[in-house]
């Protein structure tokens, strides 16, 4: 069992919700992605999902596009986010890690070699925005192979036919985009996305995180109550964009938008 699922299952036992933040890898500058990985678990992250900085994320809005910018123009590759899992695992073999990101640098890296250095990082699960489920069965069994997780986004535009294909190369969890458009968004529906969340349900029995639109406590505990999973990521990556000539205050801001969240969701 991968650590993705032993950690929905322990959550599970206990009636929790699973609490997802991501920041992107190397923003605002390579040394201080470490850090704010702890200081996340510190704050009550279940899951953390680190974002590889690509040229063109083009799923993304303005927030992550420039986390992205800001990262590459410190020279982050896919390696140096391997090599912040390896350092992340000195001091923490439990909190599962998920990268997210796009197509373009890992085939670069080459399938099998990403997998096989994933692996040995201490990767737990990859979500790649643009890979067309049609293209996915190789990659998602490589992955496999390595004990990585292949994790895909359904959206409110997704079929029922289109969630079945998907769901049969997914493992670890569903990542739902609540709404239409690109990261940093508005206008969450709770009830639409409840809807659509029983509709996954009949298709997998994989647990369901929902993110895009989730900002502070009241919106993470009402996306909780329909969900397994809450993903956050601009509310923490505006604040990161914010302070990036401050990198010494990110720590406690990010603990900041992260906590009350945690205490929404505990208190479901």
């Amino acid at each position: 069992m991968s650590r993705i699922a032993q950690r929905f299952e322990a959550l599970k036992a206990n009636g929790k919700k699973a609490l997802i933040p991501y920041i992107t890898a190397g923003d605002p500058n390579l040394g201080v992605t470490v850090e704010l990985m702890h200081a996340l678990v510190a704050a009550g992250a279940d899951i953390l999902e680190l974002g590889v900085p690509f040229s063109d994320p083009m799923a993304d809005g303005p927030v992550i596009q420039l986390a992205c910018e800001r990262a590459l123009e410190h020279g982050t590759s896919l390696r140096d986010v391997l090599a912040m899992v390896s350092e992340f695992r000195e001091q923490d073999a439990d909190t599962p890690v998920v990268l997210m990101g796009y197509l373009n640098p890992v085939e670069i890296f080459g399938y099998e070699a990403f997998a096989k250095a994933a692996a040995a990082a201490g990767v737990d699960g990859l979500l790649t925005v643009d890979l067309p489920p049609e293209e996915a069965a190789e990659p998602a069994e490589l992955l496999k192979k390595h004990g990585i997780d292949p994790i895909f986004l359904l959206s409110p535009t997704t079929t029922q036919a289109r969630a079945a294909h998907i769901c049969q190369y997914a493992s670890g969890f569903i990542y739902y985009v609540s709404i239409k458009g690109v990261t940093g968004a508005a206008s969450l529906n709770v009830a639409e996305v409840e809807s659509k969340l029983a509709m996954i349900r009949t298709q997998t029995d994989l647990p369901i995180g929902v993110g895009f639109g989730i900002r502070d406590a009241d919106s993470a505990k009402a996306v909780g109550a329909v969900a397994d999973a809450v993903v956050v990521g601009s509310a923490l990556v505006t604040q990161i964009a914010d302070n990036a000539d401050a990198p010494e205050k990110l720590v406690g801001l990010l603990t900041g938008v992260l906590e009350p969240m945690r205490a929404a969701l505990d208190s479901l």
